[in-house]
């Protein structure tokens, strides 16, 4: 055994490559991008690793690869999940020959953004068995058991994991790591399995899921995955799930530390939360006569926990989400559990901990979430307001539609430029829907270059065949930038992985779905993108504007610098326009004068063409 400081998402990557995946894919979305990430670059004889085009097409490719008869990893979010699940319920129908398991990410409290979905309630839908890690050491160990369960099995595991375990780092014991053993291909050809070919091949496959959850209930049975601790007789019972585990034993130290005897309670960890660990649930409702159910967003397990109660006659009372004691929303920590403890036990929660985050939030600095230095989608955003002035209408008239990454950021000041934000690629279809619903003022919809690929073609395609009146702005940066900068199809030749170096051209792409009105325009250039953009407004049917600039991180990381930026003094009258209408975090104001703090400035010069007086002076390039 060595030890090794790895995150979560670093511990699933490893765990992997020792199970022998030779097929490791997914599509970037924090708080699961580290997964493939980690070794993205990583020269591994014999496996493939991939950032694939979208979530959908992930699975696929991991789905074939098990059906193969290989072992292959799936990662996503749990919002990617909603975007696979179309291909995902076909497959769990026909099983797989090699291991093949699903990771997906869920976050409680919204720490990475998009909702709080709870993805058990798709395994649920789709009788999939879910683990779920409480750390980073449970991270490794349940991806190599994941993968030994789904080939007991014959079918697809779910590794559910949250972004309070995936981000985490911790020292951990792993074995030393062979070297990839192959396996050989196999080619199965069944129509029977393969198939949706008609109701009896479907029904089938039912049964035969079905028969699967129950051998993969039987199997976590036999080799005790869920730890059942049984304590006092008729005494209190604690049901935690997945990453709440780690939060219990903190809860009850405070208990103890206020004066509160929880006596000589009983304990379930919940590793799997599907199937249910109905034997452990018996036991525990057999042997207390009170719970408490504690798991993060959904009452899955708390449900199953009233119905195994039904079913045994138990009359006794749970303490959960359902009694209205605890939240659906946000992550849990040691005071919410003790929150649930105390309420099952009818004692008082310690007041100084009843609002635990009071005076710490009202210390806080409002820090809106903005564009970085230099970014090229500052330019777009402020030559969109400045071309809906121009256009001779207010903010509130004309619909922006938003899209999801870097993209959104433009819903936040100093811009205050997007209306909406609804799921990948979706700007372009709500934009068709505000024109179809009768409104009359110019519509637009943005999106980046990597949203685009995933999801951003088929809505615009529609826009063509209907010739809607939109303009569709393409933000083209070259990176999936805000989950971490992957690279995507349409990144430069040279940052391709793929032996051949091949980048598929998102112009290309624009002009093959049938786009006749195209301009490219560089989003540094503010005078002339807001014309650019003044003129598309005014013609009939479908406009894109392609916004290109290569993201400012990546950029800068290359040490690129378009230029030296500072301000004459002379001119300056400390207006702050500048500061107020870019928000670049390279204008400074300290108290008496503007400045440009170099560390941060790349030279972009988008600022040159707000200063009222020409006081911001650009050298170089």
């Amino acid at each position: 055994m060595v030890k090794k400081n790895l995150s979560g998402n670093e511990a699933v990557a490893q765990a992997a490559l020792a199970a022998g995946a030779k097929i490791i894919c997914g599509y970037p979305g924090t708080p699961s991008s580290e997964v493939i990430g980690s070794i993205w670059q990583k020269d591994i004889p014999g496996v493939t690793v991939e950032w694939s085009t979208n979530e959908k097409v992930a699975l696929e490719i991991a789905a074939a690869g098990a059906w193969a008869g290989q072992r292959t990893l799936c990662t996503m979010k749990m919002s990617g999940l909603n975007v696979a699940y179309d291909s995902l319920i076909s497959v769990v129908y026909s099983g797989c020959t090699g291991g093949m398991v699903l990771y997906v990410c869920d976050d409680p409290g919204v720490a990475a953004g998009m909702p709080e979905q709870d993805v058990r309630g798709f395994a649920q839908m789709s009788d999939i068995p879910v683990l779920e890690p409480c750390s980073v050491q449970e991270s490794y160990q349940m991806i190599k058991y994941a993968f030994e369960l789904s080939e007991q099995v014959g079918g697809v595991v779910m590794v559910r994991s949250v972004t309070s375990v995936s981000q985490s780092h911790a020292i951990i014991d792993v074995p030393e790591e062979p070297p990839f053993s192959a396996r050989e291909p196999q080619l199965i050809r069944d129509i029977h399995k393969y198939t949706k070919a008609g109701a009896k091949i479907c029904m089938d496959q039912h049964a035969d899921l079905l028969a699967r959850l129950d051998a993969a209930q039987d199997i976590i049975t036999r080799d005790k995955l869920n730890i059942l601790e049984l304590g006092q007789k008729d005494g209190l019972g604690i049901i935690s799930v997945g990453v709440v585990n780690t939060y219990v034993k903190e809860a009850l130290e405070l208990a103890a530390a206020h004066g509160i005897k929880t006596g000589g309670y009983s304990w379930l960890q919940v590793k799997n939360s599907n199937p249910l660990p109905e034997h452990e649930i018996r036991q525990m409702l057999e042997h207390c006569s009170k719970v408490v159910v504690l798991e993060e967003n959904e009452p899955y397990v708390e449900r199953g926990v009233y119905l195994t109660a039904y079913q045994l006659g138990k009359l006794l009372p749970i303490t959960g989400k359902l009694n209205e004691v605890l939240s659906k929303i946000n992550s849990y920590d040691a005071v919410t559990v003790l929150k649930g403890i105390t309420a099952a036990l009818g004692v008082a929660m310690p007041a100084e901990l009843a609002e635990p985050y009071t005076e710490a939030e009202a210390l806080c600095a409002a820090r809106p979430i903005g564009v970085c230095a230099g970014c090229p989608h500052r330019g777009v955003y402020i030559a969109l307001n400045n071309a809906v002035k121009k256009l001779g209408y207010k903010k509130d008239d004309v619909m922006i539609t938003g899209d999801i990454g870097c993209t959104i950021l433009g819903m936040s000041p100093p811009f205050h430029t997007l209306w909406t934000e609804v799921a990948m690629g979706a700007s372009v279809a709500m934009a068709q829907g505000f024109v179809h619903a009768g409104v009359k003022t110019p519509v637009f919809s943005t999106m980046g270059d990597s949203t685009f690929m995933h999801a951003g073609m088929p809505p615009l395609l529609n826009a063509v065949q209907q010739n809607v009146n939109m303009t569709a702005i393409i933000m083209d940066n070259g990176w999936t930038a805000m989950t971490g900068m992957q690279v995507n199809a349409n990144t430069a030749s040279e940052f391709q992985q793929n032996e051949t170096k091949v980048r598929v051209d998102v112009e290309r792409i624009i002009r093959g779905l049938g786009v006749e009105q195209l301009f490219i325009c560089d989003p540094y250039d503010l005078p002339k993108l807001t014309e650019t953009l003044v003129e598309a407004a005014k013609l009939p049917g479908v406009k894109v504007v392609l916004t290109r600039r290569e993201c400012a991180i990546q950029a800068g990381r290359r040490k690129i610098k378009y230029g030296t930026m500072h301000v004459d003094t002379d001119k300056c009258i400390n207006c702050k326009i500048c500061i107020n209408t870019t928000g670049c975090p390279a204008l400074v104001w300290d108290g008496e004068k503007v400045f440009i703090d170099q560390a941060q400035c790349n030279g972009c010069g988008i600022c040159t063409s707000i200063c009222p007086k020409d006081a911001i002076v650009k050298e170089g390039k």
